[in-house]
């Protein structure tokens, strides 16, 4: 290998990887700069997994090469990825459940005595070391089945650092934090870059490259479109870069009017933290549900489809009282939810697209326990060209879909029940710019069609752009109706924080 002198950490010089004739990448070059975060962002398919994965040692580039600090390399494995100092935290955590922190942390590299037994003093002192650093107070003994996700993702980042990583690659690390947690994260890395360590970062979350990038490269179709300091770039900008339309088209311009109420809950409350809580949504209207994590939204819209037993108030639909007493309940009544994890509430990830989007009407579509393969054929793909799901065919299982895929099948199979509001529970979370303006499309015609839609949602900027109204809630309760075109960010966060 030869040696050469450069101020980046990373360099990767016309890399190009092919799949049975498909092109990943075409000609890409990356670099990465010591004690820096580096975003790296574009629509699913557009090549940052592929280029990661050839990073780290997973796959081979068919051309270009690797320099990592100052030496040159055709490719890497995996061994020899981590042993130069190049960690990677995928989104699907790499965790041993059952094992200890401490255990996890220092997994197949632990200290051993002269007995060749693990030295349980070294092994937990080095453990500390780790998440002192990382400024985490946590007991070492818990099984890491029992931490929530977010400290079983810090571990995660513990582990890269005992493994001396120079260079440590985040997928989706906000993917499943919000509020605290995601600032904790934040410091996090700014501590590692404090310390040194050369940060990319991989997120579809725009809000957050802005906050915590210095650099962003942007990936479009296989081919790097650019890279340039976040400083000389504003959302509308780095948007357009990624999907070649602006900020302002991502969010379509509603051109319905709501009509009257058709779901009205009044002084509701239920044995979690939801407490008398009012709000009506009207026929054909996107109401906008904004609040911390923890303040009682999710637990909203279980109560409003019959997930969560009412222990007060009242649910009326066009004007009629409801009982809901489980969730069968609210689908008869034509509610519907698509809960926040599509995975798993929403799919069966292991059963073909064709289950996924027929398993709601299947007493329609059968008789005497048989079903009609044909009539579910014609269902599927007549929800294939509605909602533009990108798929080799109705037997395709769900899991190979990509995360915008997925939540189009969540979609077309609630929309078989003809439902007349729908609950989305962060409808567009783990999906790319380009899937979520799909989605938002598709929000935009159900209003035209007259179906009210109440949104949960973390992106603020989702929020104001595709709500008529704006609830915001904080401690179990509604503080401010607000309306999308007279508020801001800034106003939201205000009354969902300030005691």
């Amino acid at each position: 290998m030869n040696q050469t002198e450069s101020k980046y950490i990373l360099e990767m010089h016309h890399i190009s990887k092919s799949f049975g004739g498909v092109s990943a990448l075409q000609d890409v070059s990356f670099k990465c700069s010591p004690g820096t975060v580096h975003a790296l962002v574009g629509e699913n398919g557009a090549g940052k997994s592929t280029l990661i994965k050839i990073l780290s040692g997973a796959l081979k580039a068919d051309s270009g090469e690797i320099i990592f600090k100052g030496k040159n390399h055709s490719s890497f494995s995996t061994r020899e990825a981590l042993n130069q100092g190049i960690s990677v935290i995928y989104q699907e955590l790499a965790l041993v459940l059952q094992m200890t922190v401490a255990e996890n942390i220092f997994l197949g590299r632990e200290p051993r005595n002269a007995f060749g037994l693990v030295d349980q003093v070294r092994l937990r002192s080095a453990a500390q070391d780790l998440l002192e650093q990382l400024g985490i107070k946590i007991d070492l003994d818990m099984e890491v089945g029992d931490l929530s996700v977010a400290y079983q993702q810090m571990i995660e980042i513990a582990k890269a650092l005992s493994k001396n990583a120079d260079l440590i690659v985040m997928d989706e690390p906000s993917a499943i934090l919000a509020g605290s947690e995601l600032e904790q994260l934040f410091k996090i890395i700014q501590s590692l870059v404090k310390g040194g360590v050369s940060v990319i970062y991989i997120s579809h979350r725009l809000e957050e490259v802005f906050k915590i990038a210095d650099v962003v490269s942007v990936l479009k179709d296989g081919q790097l479109v650019d890279t340039k300091p976040i400083k000389e770039l504003d959302r509308s900008q780095l948007v357009r870069m990624m999907v070649g339309r602006s900020l302002e088209e991502v969010f379509p311009v509603s051109t319905h009017q709501p009509e009257d109420i058709i779901l009205e809950a009044k002084n509701i409350s239920t044995d979690t933290i939801l407490n008398q809580v009012s709000l009506y949504i009207r026929k054909g209207e996107i109401v906008g549900l904004a609040g911390m994590v923890g303040s009682g939204r999710t637990e909203l819209a279980r109560a409003l489809f019959g997930a969560d037993m009412l222990a007060s108030g009242s649910i009326s639909l066009k004007g009629k009282q409801i009982f809901l007493n489980n969730p069968s309940d609210a689908i008869k009544k034509k509610v519907s939810l698509v809960p926040e994890d599509r995975k798993q509430q929403g799919l069966f990830i292991g059963l073909p697209i064709r289950n996924n989007i027929s398993m709601s009407i299947l007493r329609n579509i059968s008789l005497w326990g048989f079903l009609n393969w044909k009539k579910e054929k014609e269902i599927v793909e007549l929800a294939r060209k509605k909602h533009s799901i990108a798929m080799v065919s109705g037997n395709q299982e769900i899991q190979f879909l990509s995360g915008g895929n997925q939540q189009k099948v969540v979609l077309a199979k609630w929309l078989q029940t003809r439902p007349e509001v729908i609950i989305m529970d962060e409808p567009t979370r783990g999906i790319d710019v380009g899937a979520k303006f799909e989605i938002y499309q598709l929000m935009r015609q159900l209003n035209k069609a007259g179906i009210a839609i109440l949104m949960i949602s973390s992106e603020l900027i989702e929020i104001l752009g595709m709500s008529d109204r704006i609830l915001v809630m904080k401690e179990g309760s509604i503080v401010a109706e607000l309306q999308s075109s007279e508020t801001s960010e800034e106003q939201i966060i205000e009354y969902a924080t300030t005691k």
